[in-house]
């Protein structure tokens, strides 16, 4: 095995103020510092991920009142989306079993009203699809007070069913091809037969409407099967969840549009009790139905954590367990099988209110990344890009939170190819800093071939020093280091992010600002300041694997 050393050295700088490059005075003081050495194999490739890898999900509480919808003719949330490409984008959550589909005859001539109606059903370009100004600031007031509605039906576990038409499938239609995003819709697994089956009438409606405008997109079949007796009173095995998913790939099979397309599930929350028999269960009957196997997870429950638990390296090391228990289970009954994350954030419940919509959620979504493509799993289906909760990606005014941020410049900067990467440490602050290492994104035609991205995070408040191996340190790197735009733990609350210093904001509603990053000149050292998220490009890498 080809290998070099990475020395990670923390210590206590004196200035508070970010800055990239050497350091020259640090480290005097050798009873200060903690040493970390990270092996890295820069010869072969561990594993390789989806180029869709980090995609996101649109929660189908949108669609409690069809004219929020509307929504996604927003030209700022259109070109937050197109910045994620390529993606799924995934159209689901618990309100997606209370969906029936209900289709207009005069469609048309129902919504000839509205401004968006003429262009529901034409040919047209994205940018006449585009929502006026004065009726997404409409939009935008009625859906704050439309999710604390939600908000309760959560907490009371009363779920109402929702009609949705054409007009719904259309505007996401439009918002993915617009957004160059794949579209998953999700169906509604709750309409049972007397013998309890899976009902497809309805979904087979869906798809024939679907099929008749020439809609590329593939489907999923419920959500979180495992909790239908508590949302629903309605139990239904893993056997015949599977025989469920059988029958819809039969009907798939039908179509000429979707004989190929492609069909995931069951979207198991993690494995506890039942659920793993669940799972189980669902193999036996109905692993071949589906391309992918997903399941859903989340760190901590969204009621009663605290922001020590967001910088838990422990809390962070129990996605490992509840993953590899997912893949052994998928691998025995189902082997060569890809298993997604097709449903996870930071907490349960909607989120934490004032964590998973601030800077310090950046840490469990960039480590969430990292271990996930590590581990072996091929897709991570962010919840939520919108709709309701705490944990989206983007506020009430569609304006971009942190971790939109950490995903644009995930996107841009690191590749498929998972690289292996182990530290080594007698110190316990080894914890807090944690690494992963890909190739370069090859579609970013800046760097030359060979190029990887170091990605890390310290999740201390003592920044840290890597000093790079010497064919490395010849050359130039690149930083993207995210910080809170304010100082110290108060800024982990922020709902701002600076990049190398410069608080991150669009310039328009059609316009991102330009991610630059801060070139190093060589026989500089990589400084990772305290409580921050970072990419390190290293130009002249030279990796094998990634050539």
């Amino acid at each position: 095995m080809k290998s070099v050393v990475f020395i990670l050295v923390f210590g206590l700088f004196r200035r508070h103020r970010f800055e990239v490059g050497a350091d020259r005075g640090f480290g005097r003081n050798e009873t200060d510092l903690a040493d970390v050495s990270l092996d890295v194999d820069l010869s072969g490739v561990l594993g390789t991920v989806d180029q869709r890898y980090l995609s996101v999900a649109i929660d189908a509480s949108l669609v409690a009142e069809e004219k929020f919808m509307y929504l996604l003719g927003s030209p700022k949330l259109r070109t937050l989306a197109k910045a994620l490409a390529p993606a799924f984008l995934r159209f689901g959550g618990t309100r997606q079993d209370f969906m029936i589909f209900t289709p207009q005859k005069s469609f048309v001539q129902s919504h000839e009203h509205h401004p968006l109606s003429s262009a529901v059903t034409a040919e047209d370009t994205c940018e006449k699809l585009e929502l006026p100004s004065l009726l997404e600031e409409r939009l935008k007031r009625e859906w704050t007070q439309q999710e604390v509605v939600l908000l309760r039906e959560d907490l009371q576990r009363k779920y109402r069913r929702v009609k949705f038409t054409e007009y719904t499938v259309d505007l996401l239609q439009s918002f993915a091809n617009c957004s160059e995003l794949d579209l998953i819709f999700g169906l509604n697994a709750l309409l049972r037969t007397a013998d309890n089956a899976w009902d497809s009438s309805n979904a087979r409606s869906l798809m024939q409407y679907c099929e008749s405008k020439q809609y590329r997109m593939s489907w999923e079949l419920g959500n979180e099967p495992n909790s239908y007796e508590k949302k629903a009173g309605v139990r239904v095995d893993g056997y015949q969840l599977g025989q469920d998913f059988v029958r819809l790939r039969e009907m798939m099979g039908e179509s000429k549009l979707y004989r190929n397309a492609g069909l995931y599930g069951p979207d198991v929350s993690q494995p506890r009790d039942h659920r793993r028999d669940l799972l189980e269960g669902f193999l036996k009957s109905g692993a071949e139905a589906i391309d992918a196997c997903t399941w859903h997870h989340y760190y901590v429950n969204g009621r009663d954590t605290s922001l020590e638990d967001f910088l838990d390296p422990e809390v962070l090391d129990t996605l490992a367990l509840k993953t590899n228990e997912v893949l052994e289970t998928v691998e025995l009954a189902s082997p060569g099988k890809k298993v997604w994350l097709g449903e996870t954030s930071s907490a349960y419940g909607g989120g934490a209110v004032g964590l998973s919509d601030t800077f310090v959620a950046g840490f469990m979504w960039l480590d969430k990344l990292g271990l996930g493509a590590r581990l072996g799993l091929d897709v991570v289906i962010r919840q939520v890009f919108i709709g309701s909760g705490s944990y989206h990606l983007v506020d009430d005014n569609l304006d971009p939170l942190p971790d939109y941020w950490l995903s644009v410049l995930y996107k841009r900067l690191v590749g498929p190819e998972v690289l292996r990467i182990e530290a080594f440490s007698n110190s316990a602050q080894r914890k807090r800093v944690r690494v992963y290492l890909h190739c370069t994104n090859k579609k970013s035609t800046s760097y030359r071939s060979g190029a990887v991205t170091l990605i890390a995070m310290n999740l201390s408040k003592s920044p840290a020093r890597v000093s790079v191996p010497a064919h490395i340190a010849n050359s130039t790197a690149e930083a993207f280091v995210l910080r809170s735009d304010q100082p110290g733990e108060d800024g982990l609350y922020s709902r701002s992010v600076s990049l190398n210093g410069e608080v991150l904001a669009m310039v328009d509603d059609k316009t991102l600002p330009e991610l630059k990053g801060a070139r190093l000149p060589p026989g500089e050292h990589l400084q990772l300041p305290g409580y921050s998220l970072a990419f390190f490009v290293l130009t002249e890498a030279r990796a094998s694997a990634c050539r």
